[in-house]
């Protein structure tokens, strides 16, 4: 077999070219570490206390912010940037502690005394007052005669009224007269009120200013007062009609009511006083 020659140059060259490379790589990382230690002394070195200057800053008021107006930097690529520190002023004020005391140490508990419901005293009844408990001043009666009573006063009892045939009390005395006869105020006083009412027809009252209060009913048109004038006892003041609608039925008479402190009493006592 022949040897060739050619191959086995080219296998050799390739062995030397391999180590060559690996050889020169070998020197390039070398001369790099030692460069970049190199370096790192030189930059040791140059930071040397000599090396430092003042930069001065612009003027800052110590009082309100207290940064020093002169600040040291190092040298280096890019000074570090500086913030002013941030104080804050703390203001104490003194105030007098508060003692709270529970409200019953000041003032002493009362005892409660036991709430009773008010009692309801039952109403009293209205009583008229007694006749005798007070006078018609110089009582006169309101007719000349006045003996012929047709009806008398019946207090609380009902009694039937001829009229209207219901049972009701009769609070006035009817005495019987004839139309036209005259009529009388059977105390002095003053003339309240003069009205025609439909039930009792012509009608006069007199206050007598003593609790005593009279009203003639029934009367006729011909009135010799008015209202607001002052009577003396016995002083005529009409005549008998017949105009209560109520009593029509009955004969021609005066009805008369007589109330003492506003409760009615028996016309006929009142004026038989003295």
């Amino acid at each position: 077999m022949k040897k060739n020659i050619f191959s086995d140059n080219n296998d050799k060259k390739s062995s030397k070219g391999f180590y060559a490379a690996l050889g020169i790589s070998a020197v390039m990382i070398g001369s790099a570490c030692y460069f970049a230690y190199d370096q790192g002394n030189d930059l040791n070195d140059k930071k040397r206390p000599e090396d430092i200057i003042s930069v001065p800053e612009a003027a800052v008021d110590n009082k309100s912010t207290g940064i020093p107006k002169t600040t040291y930097y190092t040298l280096h690529t890019t000074p570090p940037i500086w913030t002013a520190p941030v104080t804050t002023e703390r203001r104490v004020t003194e105030t007098t502690p508060v003692i709270r005391v529970p409200a019953a140490d000041i003032i002493p508990s009362i005892p409660k005394e036991p709430v009773t419901e008010p009692v309801e005293q039952p109403a009293k009844a209205e009583v008229p007052a007694p006749v005798s408990a007070s006078k018609l001043d110089n009582a006169k009666p309101p007719l000349e005669d006045v003996s012929n009573i047709l009806e008398p006063f019946s207090g609380t009892e009902l009694v039937k009224n001829p009229t209207t045939g219901s049972w009701q009390t009769h609070n006035g005395t009817d005495i019987a007269g004839e139309v036209g006869t005259v009529v009388s105020a059977i105390s002095s006083g003053e003339v309240k009120e003069i009205v025609n009412d439909p039930i009792w027809g012509i009608t006069v009252t007199i206050d007598h200013h003593n609790g005593f209060v009279s009203k003639y009913c029934s009367l006729g048109s011909e009135l010799t007062v008015q209202s607001g004038d002052t009577v003396a006892s016995g002083q005529a003041i009409g005549v008998i009609g017949q105009t209560a609608d109520i009593e029509s039925n009955t004969p021609p008479h005066l009805h008369i009511e007589v109330k003492h402190n506003g409760a009615y009493v028996d016309p006929v006592s009142a004026f038989s006083q003295n």
